[in-house]
């Protein structure tokens, strides 16, 4: 997609350049707000939706699934990273997951699309990282996947990778990733909490005007609807007018997409191009079919931020199970049985899953993301008291 013309446009691990002046200029010390003082929505007593978090309200709540950041942040301009995302610790070339891509806008360059969608498997963790970054994450997972053990005589690996437009804070155009950073975040996967805010893929995005990232939620269903668990991680770098569980707070802030045609306020325009990841992982056991469905329905969630998707945006989701009994195993070729998987009829609490989770995680990436410096641009984190008083006043928290 194309470089961010404005500050609506597109898109832990610290390299050790990354010196404690610079530090302090990315994690918005400078304002005397460290990142670990920033809260998630569920910390301001925002409660999205009807449906109960998992314990760590991540990604990382749907059992197996890993999460690997490496972020970069050096001198002056470079502003960016890397995001991994593993379904499961085994190979996942010998034991594949379902999986499927919803495209809501196809204005981006997400590697490996039309074998999934062919297909309806995922056989590569998935990266999310800066556009001009894409090739070269793209090699450094299959380097990767190569060397794994058990794969000495693969011959064709589908590497998954999805990026966002960083080039406002970050120099995109000197494609910084390297294949040591690609493999940092693999390395480094794991479950439990995942970072938020200006970190990894999310290090250099901009989202509604304030500074994006990553955000991540979970949803669990009670007993009585399967029990079943929906994660979701985004990477937000777009555009919209910010709404909070329904309150303005992008109008009531006066930072909103088309605010200066409106007020006919100058010449100026605020762009809302960008991109929109969203990987949303779950347990139950779905095939290729209702994955779709379900990466159909984080488009929902996102909508309810007010997001626009605009012309020159991209917003891709990506769904896949790591539910034992649908994956795809070489050595095991046995066909899926249908009574093992969830029933058309059951999906709806799924998708509620979905778009709750997706809108909690998209709240999050603007929550816990604090004011950056880069490339020449200064990109402010959200406000939190004044997002707060907006929140309260539309009681949409006490």
């Amino acid at each position: 997609m194309v470089a961010p013309p404005t500050p609506y446009a597109s898109g832990m691990r610290v390299k050790p350049c990354a010196a404690a002046a610079m530090f302090l200029i990315v994690c918005g010390a400078a304002h005397g707000e460290p990142p670990a003082a920033r809260p998630r929505a569920a910390d301001l007593g925002l409660k999205v939706g009807i449906l109960a978090p998992g314990p760590l309200d991540a990604i990382t709540d749907v059992a197996g699934v890993a999460v690997g950041q490496t972020t970069l942040v050096r001198g002056e301009n470079v502003r960016t990273g890397v995001t991994a995302i593993v379904p499961h610790p085994g190979n996942l070339f010998k034991e594949k997951v379902p999986a499927a891509i919803y495209v809501g806008n196809g204005f981006g360059k997400l590697t490996g699309v039309t074998q999934v969608e062919e297909l309806g498997e995922l056989e590569t963790p998935i990266l999310l990282t800066s556009t001009l970054s894409v090739p070269r994450a793209a090699d450094a997972l299959l380097t990767y996947m190569l060397a794994l053990s058990g794969n000495e005589k693969v011959l064709s690996v589908n590497p998954v990778v999805g990026e966002t437009n960083d080039g406002y804070l970050n120099d995109i155009r000197g494609r910084h990733i390297t294949a040591e950073d690609v493999l940092a975040a693999l390395r480094d996967a794991r479950g439990g909490p995942v970072e938020e805010g200006a970190v990894g893929a999310g290090t250099g995005t901009v989202a509604f005007g304030w500074k994006g990232g990553i955000g991540t939620a979970s949803r669990r269903l009670p007993r009585s609807l399967g029990g079943y668990t929906v994660g979701v991680l985004v990477q937000t770098n777009f555009g919209g007018v910010l709404q909070i569980a329904g309150a303005p707070v992008g109008i009531e802030l006066g930072r909103y997409e088309l605010r200066r045609e409106l007020e006919q306020a100058g010449n100026g325009r605020d762009q809302g191009d960008g991109s929109c990841m969203m990987v949303v992982a779950t347990d139950a056991p779905l095939d290729a079919r209702a994955l779709k469905r379900l990466a159909a329905r984080a488009w929902l969630g996102l909508a309810r931020t007010g997001g626009t998707a605009t012309n020159g945006s991209g917003e891709y989701a990506l769904a896949f199970s790591t539910a034992p009994q649908v994956r795809i195993r070489a050595d095991d070729p046995a066909p899926l049985r249908r009574s093992e998987l969830v029933t058309t009829n059951a999906m709806t609490p799924l998708f509620l899953a979905a778009i709750e989770a997706t809108e909690e995680a998209v709240y999050n990436s603007l929550l816990k993301a604090t004011t950056t410096s880069g490339n020449g641009h200064t990109i402010e984190a959200l406000p939190i008291e004044p997002t707060v008083a907006i929140l309260r006043k539309h009681q949409v928290i006490r």
